[in-house]
């Protein structure tokens, strides 16, 4: 399982909506309106949150950035 850390970085959305989102972060004032660090297990987790925040804010209005990867391996012995 390969865990993943990004930046999530929005412009061009009301406050209102900012409000809604179901993340903590924090509220930017010039070029970006919000910005947030978040954690996934794995990259279909991560393209189930992109698709509900197209679906919150629509496309064109934020941008992901993965930040860290790290990959948990198991060794068994004999």
């Amino acid at each position: 399982m390969v865990a993943l850390e990004v930046v999530l970085l929005i412009w061009g959305v009301r406050d209102e909506v900012l409000r809604e989102l179901p993340i903590e972060g924090y509220w930017l004032y010039g070029e970006y309106d919000f910005i947030a660090v978040l954690s996934f297990e794995d990259g279909k987790s991560l393209e189930e949150f992109k698709r509900e925040l197209h679906h919150l804010i629509g496309s064109e209005k934020f941008k992901v950035y993965p930040v860290k990867y790290s990959a948990r391996n198991r060794i068994s012995r004999i």
